[in-house]
């Protein structure tokens, strides 16, 4: 008789194990990995990058950076959600982790699904420490129809926000309100807009998405109407609450809250869609008209930007005993980024910024190793470390700020330029009751103009401005002129803040060929002179009028010395003066090579006649000594360590200053001067403006003027109290009122 299976007893615990064999079996999938979950933690200064950590077994880890490739960063940041990766970052850029280290040698080829597919040791073999924790940089666009899928289980309140975008989505009649203040807040996750629902929605919640938008707070509402409208509308909830402490700058940042039963219309029971209101900044509040609000400025602020290409960015300065000074990069993060960008009003920060990205600032270093809650009313309530010295300008802070969408670049637009940064200005203006494009007169067009357009669109700062454009071919439809007769400071925000004709038009020239064009561009020079060495070198010097026939051709001397005999001696304030570039382009002049002129006296080309005014005026802004407008040859005189020399005047040598490097003109130079031969005894203000008629664009124009208290005895000259423009607090620029009469701002 044949065997079989029935005719033998098998141990119940021996079927157990072949049945629990069989099904593993069955269920395995050879491609299948280990179920994770993936978060950027630690020191960010933007919120789309961080020290990588993956869940795994219940419990958070970190990667180490061995044989790690921007491969695995694009697999992690397509896995949270981002369309690619941009960077890596070996060595606990961004801090060093805690718990496990779970992979190690990851190898990916960049198209896996996950992490967990790529080649490892294997999970939780490594012999790395958490100095070895690898960051990754993600690119900053969410990947269209990203749908978040929660592997955690019941451990939601460890895993941060992951869902393609967020938006304030106005009701029907605040629509057209700019900018929009006001709605329910809407996620967009696996394609589609899903509401949150507000049981467990707090303030703190509201504040984050606020700081989103750009705005500084968040507010009451009348949430009647809201209530009403919600009940009326079909709801699509989204599957998570949300769990924000309120110092984060982003959502992405904040913890996910309890998981949200989806039960079609009775979803949500006990709450409704979340709505929020938002606390415009002073610059951003609606106004009655259809315009804005003039640019805000400050009384007293203790905190400003300065060198920011566009509204909302800028180095970090702060007012300490009346004088300003920057912020080192040490520690600097998004927390004490977004205490500074609310402080100015506007929202949260966008990147906080180190090793003075954003051109080098003067005067002291004020703060260091800052340390913000997040909560602080101003940068100055943060704590920092006092004793930390040895910081230089090459590591100031700088910020980008969230700002409102203001729809500054719906009503203004460049045509028929070679690239997106160029073109002839055109403007949408109404006209005979409908809203038409056309160009803008060119009449009195110049640097100050060309800045504020450039920074409407967001494209920078203006590298030229042009009164002829023909050589661009703008829209036919928009060659008749709608804007004349422009003149801005340079403070504001749009084209039309700017003083203008209005209505009645004023343009002899028509526009077509002379309409306003502009070119733009990312980065500029920022000139500063050294006070300190304009202090150091003053002195003064009588000069027989037959040693001065050169400089008196060049009239570089005073009216009077037109009748004076050549025996006759003049009395002249030297001095020297050294030009920094602070920027983060080089100082170029507009003219080229065959326009420059040749100067006897200084024996070389000049290629800007205008560079600088020197000036001696009464202690209530009267102008004593007739100034001198200097005409300059530029050159690299000296440079910082590890930077290199491009320019010199020998040989008609190109021409300008190297960023990181400075032109010295020696107070031996001939012109080099203020002919005092006719001022009297007295107290006066010293001054000197580089750049005056803002021929070169450059990204700060208030430290362009240096200002000097001078006393004057008849024989012999005191100068003190050097300093650049905006360099101190506006109750100590008022012993200076020269400076405010004579401020860039008013042209």
């Amino acid at each position: 008789m044949p065997h079989t299976l029935s005719s033998h007893r098998v141990p119940s615990s021996a079927l157990l194990l072949l049945t629990w064999w069989a099904l593993s079996l069955a269920q395995a999938d050879p491609n299948a990995a280990p179920t994770i979950q993936l978060r950027l933690a630690g020191d960010k200064r933007k919120h789309y990058e961080g020290r990588l950590e993956v869940y795994h077994n219940g419990e958070w880890g970190t990667v180490c950076d061995d044989d790690f490739t921007i491969y695995a960063a694009q697999v992690a940041c397509r896995e949270l959600g981002y369309l690619d990766a941009e960077a890596w970052m070996p060595s606990a850029k961004y801090g060093q982790g805690q718990g496990r280290i779970w992979l190690d040698n990851l190898n990916c080829q960049g198209n896996e699904k996950s992490l967990a597919l790529c080649n490892s040791n294997g999970f939780g073999v490594s012999d790395c420490k958490h100095s070895e924790d690898v960051g990754v940089v993600c690119n900053q666009k969410r990947m269209p129809g990203f749908k978040f899928i929660s592997n955690l289980g019941n451990n939601l309140e460890s895993l941060t926000v992951q869902v393609e975008d967020v938006r304030i989505r106005a009701t029907y009649s605040q629509r057209k309100r700019v900018p929009i203040t006001e709605g329910f807040v809407e996620v967009k996750d696996g394609g589609k807009w899903r509401q949150i629902c507000s049981q467990d929605w707090t303030p703190m919640n509201s504040r984050v998405i606020c700081g989103m938008y750009g705005f500084p707070g968040e507010r009451g509402y009348n949430a009647r109407g809201y209530k009403l409208l919600a009940k009326r509308r079909k709801k699509n909830y989204w599957g998570f609450g949300v769990n924000c402490t309120g110092n984060e700058a982003d959502l992405s940042d904040c913890k996910l809250g309890r998981q949200v039963e989806l039960k079609g219309n009775g979803t949500c029971e006990q709450g409704m869609p979340v709505v929020i209101s938002c606390v415009p900044g002073r610059a951003f509040a609606p106004t009655v008209s259809a315009g804005f609000s003039k640019a805000y400025r400050v009384e007293q602020p203790l905190v400003r930007l300065r060198g920011g290409a566009v509204i909302g960015e800028g180095r970090v300065e702060v007012l300490k005993s009346g004088l300003w000074g920057t912020v080192c990069d040490d520690n600097w993060n998004m927390r004490a980024a977004t205490v500074v960008c609310r402080e100015l009003g506007f929202g949260s920060a966008k990147e906080a910024l180190t090793g003075a990205r954003l051109g080098q600032g003067m005067g002291p270093v004020h703060m260091n190793e800052v340390e913000c809650s997040g909560f602080e009313k101003s940068l100055t309530e943060c704590s920092f470390n006092r004793e930390a010295t040895g910081c230089g300008h090459e590591e100031d802070a700088a910020v980008k700020c969230n700002i409102p969408a203001m729809g500054f670049n719906s009503r203004l637009r460049l045509s028929g330029g070679r690239n997106p940064y160029e073109g002839r200005v055109e403007v949408l203006a109404e006209r005979n009751g409908s809203l038409t494009w056309g160009a803008v007169c060119s009449d009195s067009w110049g640097t100050m103009e060309a800045m504020v357009v450039c920074r409407q669109l967001g494209l920078g700062f203006a590298s030229n401005a042009f009164q002829e454009t023909w050589y661009w071919q703008g829209e036919a439809s928009a060659e008749a002129v709608v804007m004349s007769g422009v003149r801005c400071s340079g403070t504001e925000l749009t084209l039309d803040q700017c003083l203008h004709h209005g209505k009645h038009l004023n343009c002899p020239k028509g526009g077509g060929r002379f309409a306003a064009g502009v070119s733009c561009t990312q980065a500029a020079p920022d000139l500063v002179l050294n006070a300190q060495a304009v202090e150091q070198t003053t002195y003064l010097e009588d000069r027989p009028m037959y040693a001065l026939q050169c400089a008196q051709e060049e009239h570089c001397l005073s009216s009077s010395a037109a009748s004076a005999s050549s025996t006759s001696y003049r009395r002249l304030l030297r001095f020297s003066s050294q030009i920094h570039n602070n920027g983060r382009s080089d100082f170029r002049p507009r003219a080229g090579h065959q326009s420059w002129i040749w100067h006897e006296c200084h024996r070389h080309y000049h290629s800007m006649e205008v560079f600088t005014h020197y000036d001696l005026f009464s202690l209530n802004g009267t102008k004593i000594a007739e100034g001198h407008k200097a005409s300059f040859c530029l050159e690299d005189s000296h440079c910082e360590e590890g930077i290199q020399k491009k320019y010199e005047c020998a040989n008609f040598g190109a021409q300008g200053i190297t960023t990181g490097c400075w032109d010295t003109y020696r107070h031996d130079i001939d012109c080099q001067w203020v002919d005092v031969t006719d001022v009297k005894p007295g107290d006066y203000i010293f001054q000197v403006e580089i750049n005056p008629n803002f021929e070169v664009a450059e990204s700060d124009y208030s430290n362009n003027i240096m200002k000097c208290r001078c006393r004057y005895d008849g024989n012999r000259i005191w100068m003190y109290n050097c300093h650049i423009g905006g360099s101190l607090s506006s109750e100590t620029e008022e012993t200076f009122p020269g400076l405010l009469t004579n401020q860039l701002s008013h042209r």
